[in-house]
Parts: structure tokens; C-alpha cells; sequence
């Protein structure tokens, strides 16, 4: 990764020592069973655990970039080169799995994030190894320590790796293996209440809801409205079983926190979830409109005005703020709505034991975010993209996650990207497949009329389906990607160079 200059020295630097420091007091945490899993079952099973579910977590992100960035090559090109990425790219392409494939993804994102907070999150008062209070507040009791750990390690990292070099990132039986529980979350059902959100966000935009695969059979139809209805049922439950617990004070919510602000904070915080979730597909959204057609509407105009500032680097630098505000806000949700009833307490709706164990599992919080908090948010945002922006607190939070990005809290992503992709022998794409020119000249052209997305002109239901450039602004050079003012992508700067390297 290049060091252009001392200031991103500085922030690589300081940002790599904040995580180091924060990963090393979170396993001392683990191991002085000083968190939820480790207190109640054992710190051995909370190690594994923590560190299986935030390498599993990196998958899903990198996998999502590589499959989507993937979906206009020809897939004989790398069929020979990399055999597991041609098979994973086989499932994912075949009829609307890319849009299930995404869907059941965004819910494993949310638990996995969820399985991280109950193995890795202090408890109420813990201590380590003698801290000063200021110290333990700054890093344990806000959950800052948690949020780097997961932000970097588990999301930022595979990102920057997976924006260039999809083709071997895809190309191993982890990758195969997340695709398949991906749909098999889809196929359950359980987020088919995000289908008739689609279905009415559709009719009231105007727009058709589009397929790769041909109409449903009388049984498919039964079969799927059937799941439409137990995934409506379900959600309902959920929000019941967590309302109650929160109204009587069993949740991990942070002791001294009146139920009735737990309540509130709960609706508040999946709103900025919603909100910041909206904001990246609405963004990408008006990046392909001209200037003069984005109405006039003067939140908006400041929005787009701040937005594609310059060379418009204030998107990819809102990208990297609004991830680091959304990893805060689950976690803090995660603390909000997991249900804590001990075994002397009375069950929520008096329930069995066992039915009140499941609940605990924090299970209930991931469905509601998954839906509500983030699937709800994009579909509307991606069918009413300048309606979205024209809401004020759209132009607060773009600033906060601005600043967030500028300050470098998460610079140390780099770091690790490097080491990633040395450690594993990451080569970016075009030294197997070649760039577009080339692959132009040999006749073999990329299927650019394959739709990315199957559902009309509305982003996919989790949100990059066909926002390819998203995956370009984690580049570790901002400088080679940027937004024009007018709504052009400019991709510029060292691509012959690169071109020369991979010839040589």
C-alpha cells in the first residue's frame, strides 16, 4: 500500500496500534470470562467462536464484491485458472440466485455481527487487568474496541482485497460454502416478508419487478406465499418477544437505562441503520444523474453539492465513515434487543425454558434488523433516490461519516489488506483475465446486457447489485476512482501504468 505522505503514515500507524490494542483486550476479556459466552459456557468455546464468526463475517463481505463485480465476464476465462470461483459463480448466476444469494447474506452479516457481541462484548462492570476507569470506559463500556475490531477485521479488510482481486478471492471451499448457507437462509423463508415490501415499494414507483427465471408454477406459487406469510408471522413475533422484554428491563441493555429510553433507542437506533443503509444505494443512485436533473430541492442540492465536491472523493470517503457508523449502531442494538432471562426470572409470555434459551440467543434483534433496518430502508431509497436525499438528517449523517473517514480510525484497514493479500498470493483480475480492451481484441466479450439485478430499475435487495463502482473506492489510491459534479464516473490515474506491470 503506498504512503503517499507523513499524515497517512500517521493515521496507519495509529489506526493499526488502536486495533492491535483493542483485539488484545477484547481476548483478555474472552479469557478472564469476562464476556456473555465465555461466562456461561466457557472462554475456549467464545475464542473459536469470536474468531470463526469474524473470518466468516470477512468472507461474506469480500464474496458479495467478487460475485457482483464478476456478473458480466465470461465465466470460460478463469473456468480452468479457478475452478472453485467458476463454481461459485455457476450457482450465484443461475436464474435469480444472485438476488436470494444477497438477500439470505444481509442476515448473515447481522448474526454474525450479533454471535461477535455475545462472545467478544464486555459485561455489565467488567474489569481487566487494573485499567483505569477512563481507560475501560473509553474502550469496553462504549464498545469502540469492538466496533474496530469487527469494522477492520471483519468488513473493511476483505473489501479492499475483493474490489480487485475477485477471482482469486472467491477461488476456495469457504466462499462455496457461504453461497450455499446464503440461499439456504433465502429458501427457509424466514426474510420472504422483504419480497412484499419489494412488491409494494414496486407498484408505488411505477416500476416492474423483473426475473431470470421463468413464472412460478401454481405450487411454486403456494410455496412461496406460504413463506410470505410465515416470514410476516415471524417478524411479528420477534418484535413482540423483544418489545416485552425490553419494557420489562431483560435485556443486556447497560443497567440504570430507563426501559421506556430502551424502547426508544431501539426505534432510533434502526432508523440511523435504515437511514445509513438508504444513503449508499440513494447516493450511487444520483452519481448517474446529471446536475440539472436532480431537482431543486435545496437539502438535496447542498447533499449532491458536498457529496461530489472536487473529483467527488467525499463518496468513497462517506463509504468508509457510514461503515463504521452502521458496525456501531448493530452492535449497540445487539446490546439492546438480546434478551437476558436467567433461570430464576420469569420467562418472557411464560414460555418453556427451552423456547426462553432460543430467545436469548439474540435471535429476535437480527430478524427485525435484517428486515426492518436495512432491506425496508434500500428498497424504498433505491425506488425514490431524491426523495431520500432531500431529507435533512441525510446531509448530518453524510457529515459525520465524513469526519468519521477523515479522522483515519480505520486507516489501519490497509494495513491489513496488505498483509492479507501478500499472505495469500492475491493477484488483481486482469493478470488472469486481462482488462477489458484485451479481452475485447480476443473476441472474448463481457456479457454487459446481464442484468444485475432482478429487480427492475430498483437496486437489489441488499443493495450493490449493480453499483460495480462501489467495490472500485476501496482501492487502497482513492485518486484512481471518483464521482464527477455532473454524474460521470472518472476512473483515472496509474491504469496504463498497472496494465504495463501485469504485460511485464
Amino acid at each position: 500500500m503506498k504512503m503517499k505522505n507523513a499524515f497517512t503514515i500517521f493515521k496507519n500507524t495509529y489506526s493499526t496500534c488502536l486495533l492491535i490494542f483493542s483485539i488484545v483486550i477484547i481476548m483478555g476479556l474472552v479469557f478472564n470470562s469476562e464476556t456473555q459466552l465465555s461466562s456461561d459456557v466457557h472462554p475456549v468455546l467464545a475464542f473459536f467462536l469470536i474468531w470463526g464468526a469474524i473470518l466468516w463475517l470477512s468472507m461474506v463481505e469480500g464474496g458479495q464484491g467478487a460475485l457482483v463485480g464478476l456478473t458480466p465476464i465470461n465465466r470460460d476465462m478463469y473456468s480452468d485458472t479457478h475452478p472453485t470461483t467458476y463454481k461459485c459463480t455457476e450457482i450465484a448466476y443461475k436464474g435469480d440466485n444472485l438476488d436470494r444469494y444477497l438477500l439470505g447474506r444481509q442476515f448473515m452479516v447481522v448474526l454474525l455481527v450479533f454471535v461477535i457481541n455475545l462472545s467478544g462484548a464486555p459485561l455489565p462492570g467488567a474489569e481487566l487487568w487494573g485499567f483505569p476507569t477512563a481507560l475501560t470506559n473509553m474502550f469496553l463500556v462504549t464498545g469502540v474496541a469492538m466496533i474496530l475490531f469487527t469494522a477492520m477485521v471483519g468488513q473493511l479488510m476483505s473489501q479492499v482485497n475483493a474490489a480487485h482481486c475477485m477471482l482469486d478471492y472467491l477461488n476456495n471451499h469457504s466462499a462455496l460454502i457461504t453461497i450455499w448457507v446464503a440461499l439456504a437462509i433465502e429458501f427457509s423463508g424466514l426474510l420472504h416478508a422483504s419480497y412484499l415490501m419489494q412488491m409494494l415499494v414496486a407498484k408505488v414507483s411505477g416500476h416492474t419487478i423483473e426475473s431470470l427465471e421463468s413464472p412460478r408454477t401454481r405450487m411454486q406459487n403456494i410455496f412461496f406465499w406460504s413463506r410470505c406469510f410465515m416470514s410476516v408471522t415471524i417478524l411479528g413475533l420477534c418484535f413482540a418477544v423483544t418489545l416485552e422484554a425490553l419494557f420489562q428491563g431483560k435485556t443486556t441493555m447497560w443497567d440504570g437505562v430507563p426501559n421506556a429510553v430502551s424502547v426508544f433507542l431501539f426505534f432510533l437506533l434502526m432508523s440511523v441503520v435504515g437511514l445509513l443503509e438508504g444513503m449508499q444505494i440513494a447516493f450511487f443512485a444520483v452519481a448517474k444523474v446529471c446536475k440539472s436533473d436532480r431537482g431543486d430541492n435545496p437539502i438535496a442540492f447542498k447533499t449532491c453539492e458536498l457529496l461530489f465536491k472536487g473529483q467527488g472523493l467525499n463518496l468513497p470517503g462517506f463509504m468508509i465513515g457510514r461503515q463504521l457508523c452502521v458496525v456501531a449502531c448493530f452492535f449497540i442494538i445487539a446490546r439492546v434487543t438480546t434478551i437476558n432471562v436467567s433461570d430464576v426470572d420469569e420467562n418472557i409470555f411464560g414460555v418453556s425454558d427451552g423456547m426462553q434459551r432460543f430467545f436469548n440467543t439474540g435471535l429476535c434483534g437480527a430478524v427485525i434488523t435484517t428486515i426492518v433496518g436495512s432491506i425496508w430502508w434500500q428498497l424504498v431509497a433505491s425506488a425514490f433516490p431524491l426523495s431520500f436525499i432531500s431529507n435533512p438528517f441525510v446531509y448530518i449523517f453524510l457529515r459525520i461519516c465524513l469526519i468519521l473517514e477523515a479522522i483515519g480510525i480505520c486507516s489501519g484497514a490497509w494495513v491489513l489488506a496488505a498483509i492479507q493479500k501478500d499472505t495469500f498470493g492475491f493477484k488483481r483480475d486482469e493478470v488472469y483475465i486481462g482488462t477489458a480492451d484485451e479481452r475485447a481484441r480476443k473476441s472474448v466479450m463481457d456479457d454487459l446486457d446481464l442484468p444485475h439485478h432482478g429487480s427492475g430499475p430498483m437496486i437489489k435487495l441488499p443493495g450493490f447489485a449493480n453499483q460495480t463502482p462501489f467495490f472500485d473506492i476501496f482501492s487502497r489510491d482513492f485518486d484512481s476512482f471518483s464521482v464527477s459534479e455532473d454524474g460521470g464516473s472518472i476512473f483515472r490515474k496509474q491504469i496504463k501504468d498497472e496494465e504495463k506491470e501485469i504485460a511485464v
